[in-house]
């Protein structure tokens, strides 16, 4: 049997993302055309498309296409590169670098970069809701995945979990406050990926509910190895200063538990992720294999 090759996945469906969001994200030259510029230069800064990616390989794992598909993981790249222009603003995590380049308010300024990640945020929603969506799909599941994005990043995924973020900070929190943020901040929008694909791929409800399980856990995961990278990890990789976590006095797992405790952690969140999926087929192995990148990855 021929190892799957995630190195060669993760590029081939990275330059399909970037090719969608080129295509997708405005260009226009108007008088509001320094914002859009703005919008372009934090989505196309990089990054490694983990959501839209998942989105996609939660569609292959239960026999979906991907090319219908597009514009609804290019949301969640516009979600998620919102959320990040927001999360390094000086009344938020103040960072001044961002996948490796400048942040987003430092090029342009604090009130333009607020108003490319609104931009952002609607654009994406625009973009579930765009005539290629509803031509591709059935209209009342689509308007169901809709709703599991809007959940999934408003104040009771995303927003929730930063809100509680910030409340907590300088504060000593316990082990179910750190999940509620963890769960919330960065786990969310990583579930709804992987889950939103299989839904709108057709998949059935035990289908979606394995998928939603395994993106739970591989979202928690996710969290914290950046709570391990952030302390352990080499700013060249991550593209973003190490210990800024420390220097915000941000609610970390490493803080919580120790370093040793964290690890072990991640590795027990990628058995959960992967025991989730383990009545599928080999289409789900690029989910397998990105759970495994996801708890040994370096950046």
């Amino acid at each position: 049997m021929t190892e799957f090759n995630l190195k060669q996945y993760l590029e081939s469906k990275r330059e399909l993302v970037n090719s969608a969001l080129d295509e997708l994200l405005p260009g226009e030259s108007t008088l509001s055309g320094k914002v859009m510029e703005a919008m372009r230069y934090s989505v196309m800064a990089g990054g490694k498309r983990v959501r839209p990616i998942l989105l996609l390989a939660g569609a292959e794992a239960v026999g979906g296409a991907v090319e219908p598909l597009l514009p609804a993981a290019c949301a969640l790249e516009c979600i998620h590169t919102y959320s990040l222009i927001h999360d390094d603003l000086p009344a938020m995590d103040d960072d001044d670098l961002r996948r490796g380049r400048k942040t987003c308010h430092v090029i342009y300024g604090e009130a333009m970069a607020i108003l490319a990640g609104d931009g952002l945020l609607t654009l994406a929603f625009a973009l579930m809701a765009s005539e290629r969506m509803n031509n591709a799909l059935d209209a009342a599941r689509l308007n169901r995945a809709i709703r599991m994005l809007a959940d999934a990043s408003g104040i009771f995924g995303m927003v929730g979990g930063q809100t509680a973020d910030i409340l907590m900070e300088g504060k000593t929190v316990d082990a179910d406050t750190l999940r509620f943020i963890h769960a919330r901040k960065t786990g969310a929008l990583l579930r709804v990926s992987v889950e939103m694909g299989g839904y709108l791929a057709g998949a059935d409800d035990h289908a979606v509910s394995s998928l939603g399980k395994y993106g739970k856990s591989l979202g928690l995961a996710f969290q914290v190895v950046d709570d391990l990278l952030d302390i352990e990890g080499d700013e060249e990789l991550t593209g973003k200063p190490v210990g800024s976590d420390e220097k915000n006095r941000k609610a970390t797992y490493p803080a919580l538990y120790g370093l040793e405790k964290t690890r072990k952690m991640a590795s027990d969140l990628l058995d959960e992720s992967l025991e989730a999926i383990s009545s599928f087929g080999p289409e789900a192995d690029p989910l397998r294999a990105i759970a495994n990148y996801v708890v040994t990855r370096k950046r």
